[in-house]
């Protein structure tokens, strides 16, 4: 077999782990070797009867459950679920990169400070130094020597140009830290939809005050938003998401609304009631189902695009991971007995 033969079986295999490691975390499935052999006997032969099921039962959007797979003649290994999204392996990246910035952010001040200390002393230390030897050349004992007035004058130069290379530091020092606090805030927000990520969001779920008033957390999923991709392309796709993300925190003001990841959606909602929560969110979804979307370039209507939803009270100290669940499951009810509706318990 030639190079180019062997670069495409490379460039397939590698093509494959990548789709194998997408179909895992779609369906939350951990890497054991069990879900691998499934996912792989998946989508080595996309027209096998396996990966046609399979298609049939994910279509608009669907996750595999455990008993599908097992129907499917896969294996779900015991506790092999992932941690969640939101509590999942990118957030603990994420968690490292900011301590990283956060360390390097407080060097940086550290090094800000000593340099400008030091300007204000040299500053000081070189308008000290001028006005005396000035002093002394005005004083009718000093001797004119030419050794004198030179050595005075190279330090007096030397002092400045430290004094101009000192304020350049601080400058770049100050520099830096706004930078690095840009960056401490870039790593919380969705650069599509300038709403919050995962990790602002965990963020706010944390920092919530236990006891000022109820707390409810929501989870939208935009319904059948493959079908948007997949006929008007993902700049498009991209267009719709920066809408309903807009939707949401408009609907939603004074909440934490987050994008997730994908097309899915995450509210905190503070001071709110399950009824009360469960009411807002099926404004948003009004809101979303009365928008009328059309591809820019061509003006073609995209057809009805809706959400679903799942709310749920957060109980007193319960975890993200426990509270995040109770919501998909309200979610895929939600999108398994018709779509374009909210589900809350």
């Amino acid at each position: 077999m030639g190079h180019a033969g062997i670069a495409r079986r490379q460039d397939h295999g590698e093509d494959l782990y990548d789709r194998i490691g997408a179909f895992l975390a779609a369906h939350r499935l951990s890497p054991d070797p069990a879900h691998y052999m499934f996912a792989h006997a998946v989508l080595a032969e996309p027209g096998g009867d396996l990966a046609r099921e399979v298609a049939l039962l994910t279509d608009g959007g669907y996750r595999l459950t455990h008993e599908q797979i097992e129907q499917l003649g896969g294996e779900v290994v015991a506790g092999g679920m992932p941690p969640a999204r939101w509590a999942g392996g990118d957030v603990a990246l994420d968690r490292q990169a900011e301590a990283l910035v956060a360390q390097t952010q407080a060097q940086v001040d550290v090094f800000a400070a000593m340099t400008r200390a030091m300007h204000v002393e040299t500053r000081d230390f070189g308008r000290d130094l001028a006005a005396s030897a000035a002093a002394i050349e005005r004083s009718p004992r000093f001797q004119h020597s030419d050794e004198v007035t030179r050595i005075a004058t190279a330090m007096i130069r030397r002092i400045r140009e430290s004094e101009a290379k000192l304020a350049q530091a601080t400058e770049e020092a100050d520099t830096l830290r706004a930078k690095l606090a840009q960056a401490r805030d870039d790593a919380r927000r969705d650069p599509l939809t300038g709403l919050c990520n995962r990790l602002g969001f965990a963020d706010a779920f944390a920092e919530r005050v236990e006891g000022s008033g109820p707390h409810c957390l929501a989870l939208c999923d935009i319904d059948r938003f493959k079908r948007v991709n997949d006929e008007f392309g993902h700049p498009v796709g991209d267009r719709v998401l920066s809408a309903i993300g807009e939707a949401l925190a408009k609907t939603c003001d004074g909440h934490i609304v987050s994008r997730h990841g994908g097309e899915e959606f995450a509210i905190l909602l503070a001071g709110c009631d399950l009824a009360s929560a469960a009411a807002l969110l099926d404004a948003a979804r009004a809101e979303v189902a009365s928008r009328r979307f059309r591809d820019r370039d061509t003006g073609k209507p995209l057809g009805m695009v809706t959400i679903s939803a799942g709310v749920t009270a957060i109980r007193a100290g319960e975890k993200a991971d426990t509270a995040f669940e109770r919501a998909d499951r309200l979610l895929y009810t939600a999108k398994d007995t018709g779509r374009d509706k909210v589900c809350a318990a």
